[in-house]
């Protein structure tokens, strides 16, 4: 067993395998896509024969290639991700009205979901490239700097969100971003009162976004949909203005839809 010593104490139904071979597979990302034997090792802290033998699992099932020396990703692995993605109605249901969105207002919509201490891209909807990095779905950025974050976090209930206060890194990504608990919280409690969140240059330089809740057929808030601009073209208040009432507007849209989808699946 490899770095047993470090390795924190584990429920007795924890599979160490199971953990190890998803730890290979996250080692890969876009910045990472091909890897040696040895950069696997090191990413994942296991021995190289460890490393070897997970990857050569991984290969034999079709979710890894190599070409001897380099081992990278197949598109199998999106199998892994779709099971999650299919079970919801949500995408479905958001990617249509999305487009419209997109298309009456000319700006990047999305939808994202929490998990842990980051949202991820569930949905998107791409009008122009406005950030230095490339969104797909499955991409994720630290809550705390997010308009969507900001809703999502605001929708927690009070044990949720002081486990969220207590893992939270509170990176200071710009000049603008909140790096602290006391801050955040306040931001928080004025996003609940208002029903939305206009983030403005907290997560990236340029970069400012208003977002909504997306709320369940049970009230709870279930993902947030957010338009995105930049800063030197869209001013603080035309954001408020002009983007903000038809975003509230499709964000009930998709709420109305979910619950009828409910519904049918239920009846």
């Amino acid at each position: 067993m490899e770095n047993a010593a470090d390795e924190p104490a584990r429920a007795a139904h924890h599979v160490q395998s199971l953990e190890r071979g998803l730890a290979v597979i996250k080692a890969f990302d876009a910045g990472s896509p091909a890897l040696t034997l040895s950069d696997v090792a090191k990413a994942t802290g296991l021995t190289r024969a460890a490393a070897r033998r997970f990857l050569l699992t991984l290969a034999d099932l079709g979710y890894v290639r190599t070409d001897g020396k380099y081992f990278s990703l197949t598109a199998r692995v999106l199998e892994l991700g779709y099971a999650y993605l299919s079970s919801l109605s949500l995408p479905e249901v958001a990617q249509p009205h999305m487009e419209r969105l997109s298309a009456q207002v000319h700006e990047s919509s999305s939808v994202s979901v929490l998990e842990g201490t980051d949202i991820v891209y569930v949905a998107r909807v791409a009008v122009s490239r406005i950030m230095a990095v490339t969104i797909n779905v499955g991409t994720r950025f630290p809550a705390h700097a997010t308009s969507m974050g900001h809703v999502l976090l605001a929708g927690l209930g009070a044990p949720e969100l002081e486990r969220y206060l207590e893992q939270a890194d509170f990176a200071q990504l710009t000049s603008r971003t909140l790096t602290s608990p006391s801050a955040l919280r306040a931001e928080l409690a004025r996003v609940r009162e208002q029903g939305w969140a206009l983030v403005d240059q907290e997560l990236e330089e340029g970069l400012r976004s208003v977002a909504a809740p997306i709320h369940g057929p049970d009230g709870s808030v279930v993902a947030a949909i957010n338009l995105s601009t930049h800063a030197s073209r869209t001013p603080a208040e035309s954001v408020r203005a002009e983007l903000l009432p038809p975003l509230l507007a499709t964000a009930k849209a998709i709420e109305g839809e979910l619950a009828m989808t409910s519904s049918a699946r239920v009846s």
